[in-house]
């Protein structure tokens, strides 16, 4: 037997593979032009013109390379603020989303009748229209008719002109997003509950292992997959977070800009101002945040164990 036959023994493929294959590769060239063509030359065009002072309504756009990018972080103190607003938001809304959701699929998860019922009402506000929620919230919100003063009222605390007041405009939109995005999260965590053997809960009761015991040592570490994909996935989503800070307030952003978020601003200078150029550099600012917040949760977040 010459060298190497004996390794080629059991992989011969069967008649038609390599027209099958030829077939199956040729059907992907169009999708993945597809995907070039509407992923990433968008993409290129908007580093293009964050390297010009682009105006819609201007003849030429003169090339000004890292202009835009410096006039950003040194000389531009709303963008700063906008910034700043949206750190804020993102990093104190995830952990409020995931703190409430969590327990909240643990309890949906030892729930054996009407579960579905329990899930569907859950998830029922993630379906609604952004626009139409932060307008439910912002008739909550009112400093007049709002129930929430009623109910401040009723029990002898001050009222509180909530979207006016620059202290609690981004406080209180973050409620209403938080409230309108758990029920996603709670089914994507509620599913990854469903996943882990239940011969893992037994074997530890016969052990002594208490609840909390269980939680920490069993549920923890085989949802942990699970954790990581629904905190990149939240926390991308808030860093763009546009609708509730446009509609909730008085005023898009809030009084000063109080809740002025980076795409809120980004809109404002593109179509607005009609700076598109400068748009287009905050936008790359604002995905380099992204890329690397997501890098940096992956690496920190992931998962060690297996079953």
């Amino acid at each position: 037997m010459r060298h190497g036959e004996g390794h080629n023994h059991g992989r011969h493929h069967p008649p038609g593979y390599a027209s099958q294959l030829t077939f199956v590769t040729a059907g992907l060239v169009p999708i993945m032009a597809f995907f070039a063509v509407f992923a990433f030359a968008p993409i290129v065009y908007v580093v293009y013109l964050s390297l010009h002072r682009y105006n819609q309504l201007a003849p030429t756009a003169p090339f000004i390379g890292l202009g835009n990018y410096q006039f950003a972080f040194v000389k531009d103190p709303y963008f700063r603020n906008a910034l700043a607003n949206t750190l804020k938001y993102a990093f104190v809304a995830v952990p409020l989303n995931l703190v409430i959701a969590l327990p909240v699929a643990l309890g949906l998860n030892q729930v054996k009748r009407f579960r579905a019922v329990f899930r569907s009402a859950f998830f029922l506000p993630a379906i609604a229209s952004a626009v139409a929620v932060s307008l439910i919230w912002r008739t909550i919100y009112d400093p007049q008719a709002g129930w929430l003063n009623g109910l401040f009222s009723a029990i002898g605390l001050p009222q509180h002109a909530w979207l006016n007041d620059p202290k609690t405009v981004l406080w209180a939109v973050m409620v209403a997003a938080v409230w309108q995005d758990l029920g996603y999260n709670i089914l994507i965590l509620l599913a990854g509950l469903q996943t882990i053997p239940e011969d893992f809960y037994d074997a530890s009761k016969v052990d002594g292992a208490g609840p909390w015991d269980r939680f920490v040592g069993i549920t923890m570490p085989l949802l942990s997959r699970t954790l990581v994909f629904v905190t990149v996935l939240t926390l991308v989503s808030y860093l763009q977070q546009f609708t509730h800070v446009a509609v909730m307030p008085t005023q898009p952003g809030g009084p000063i800009h109080s809740a002025e978020t980076m795409v809120l601003y980004i809109y404002d200078k593109g179509f607005s101002s009609l700076q598109m150029g400068y748009a287009s550099a905050l936008s790359i600012v604002l995905m380099a945040i992204i890329m690397l917040v997501t890098l940096a949760q992956l690496r920190l977040l992931r998962a060690r164990w297996e079953y």
